[in-house]
């Protein structure tokens, strides 16, 4: 089972990894651009960034749905249903795709207003929605192919994209001195390869599983109404966290200088802990799909076991990590001769406890959104969410007057850690996921 996991898993996070690495390599080539504010450089991007996070984040249920769904009919070994989640899926990412586009003129004049984005990420919001197509339409094949159990061809994916995307910003950004525009730019041209491989990689890999597509079947009424209701209770549960985030960023820029930049560079360093730990909630989503599919409530149990095992073993290793070289991680963001960096330092020093008490609060939730979706059990997913975000909002205003951004923190990290306690005891210990592969 272990190795089953791993399996998975390592592949999972080799492409997780890279995607917090392309955030700071994108952050640390906006500090080195403007060595002289490099803060104010920094604060545009992560602005342009949250909005991208709201638009992606608000369309990744189709990644989330898709692999669920697909992982019970790969378990079952129901090849026509796999062959038509995977048209559901492209079909919807596709529509999804053309309204974005279409709607992103009143999408980004509202964001703008609502994040206070000056021009300089208005630029980099009209470069980079052209990215948001191809970027939801690998939301749909990273889904498919997680649901089938196959980790190899989404790191590939995820691996090319991630490289092209730093080495086009590199020479956006220094060759032709765009600034954050050209790390916009460079997102369109790594998704719409990212596209490319995973198409090219689809007739390859599993020509001989594919079926022939009956669109009649495609869109059956009860399946799409079971795909549909999937994704709008993981659409809600991912507005939350959108929330979540977007409010964390508002706030932020509000507070205090040198808070924004400041609050972003230790959210990278959480991302990158939450990348890592994901890696093993996928592995989690594509196997407890797979062995509900197959009734197989023995394995079943044993997997859910150890992916909480491993991903309680990662918090731990982050925690080290985070305790004894945060100092060096910052460094890496910020210029050391340049005119802020001793102020982000020091900034960075109050704060960085809570970015070394959080792997442990959110360590065991992340495996647990990935059992969740696997079992497809989203509305459980959904409520705990509603729950966890309401308390968040309510520790923030309770305590900002007098605890300013530790307050933020201190309700970011029990929303973190009240996900995953909520969750247990609304599946009763798990019970209600087991007993899934338990029926006959």
């Amino acid at each position: 089972m272990n190795r089953e996991i791993l399996r998975i898993a390592l592949p999972n996070i080799v492409s997780n990894i890279t995607v917090p690495l392309m955030g700071i390599a994108g952050t640390a080539i906006a500090g080195h651009w403007d060595s002289e504010n490099p803060a104010a450089t920094i604060g545009a991007l992560a602005i342009g960034v949250s909005i991208f996070n709201f638009i992606y984040w608000n369309c990744g249920f189709v990644r989330m749905g898709t692999s669920g769904l697909t992982a019970q009919a790969f378990g079952a070994g129901d090849y026509r249903e796999c062959t038509r989640m995977l048209v559901r899926s492209l079909s919807v990412s596709a529509v999804m795709g053309l309204a974005v586009l279409l709607l992103q003129h009143p999408l980004g004049e509202f964001a703008l207003r609502i994040m206070n984005g000056n021009q300089i990420v208005s630029d980099y919001y009209y470069a980079r929605i052209w990215a948001v197509p191809a970027g939801i339409l690998l939301f749909g094949f990273n889904g498919w192919y997680t649901g089938m159990q196959n980790a190899l061809i989404p790191m590939l994916t995820a691996i090319t994209v991630n490289v092209i995307h730093i080495l086009c910003s590199l020479w956006f950004v220094f060759g032709f001195d765009m600034g954050i525009v050209g790390i916009a730019y460079a997102s369109v041209a790594a998704q719409t390869t990212g596209v490319v491989i995973a198409a090219v990689a689809l007739p390859f890999r599993y020509g001989k599983l594919l079926t022939r597509i009956d669109w009649r079947e495609v869109f059956d009424w009860h399946p799409m109404w079971r795909f549909f209701t999937i994704n709008r209770d993981i659409m809600l549960r991912t507005f939350c966290i959108v929330a979540v985030y977007t409010f964390f960023t508002a706030v932020s820029a509000r507070m205090e200088e040198g808070v924004l930049a400041v609050n972003t560079l230790l959210l990278q360093l959480f991302t990158l802990f939450s990348y890592m730990n994901d890696g093993f909630a996928l592995a989690a989503e594509a196997l407890t799909g797979r062995f509900i599919g197959a009734r197989d409530g023995k394995a079943l149990r044993r997997c859910l076991k150890r992916c909480l095992v491993w991903g309680t073993l990662i918090s731990v290793l982050f925690v080290g990590i985070y305790v004894v070289g945060w100092r060096d991680l910052v460094g890496l963001f910020v210029p050391a001769d340049s005119a802020d960096a001793g102020r982000i330092v020091e900034l960075a020093g109050r704060y960085i406890g809570w970015i070394i008490a959080i792997p442990i609060a959110a360590a065991v939730p992340f495996i647990l959104d990935g059992i969740m979706i696997g079992a497809t059990q989203t509305r459980i997913m959904r409520n705990s969410m509603f729950y966890a975000t309401a308390i968040y909002f309510l520790i923030f205003f309770a305590f900002q007057g007098w605890a300013g951004n530790d307050a933020l923190w201190l309700a970011f990290t029990l929303f973190m850690f009240l996900r995953g306690v909520l969750q247990f005891f609304m599946t009763r210990r798990l019970r209600s996921i087991y007993s899934q592969a338990d029926l006959r």
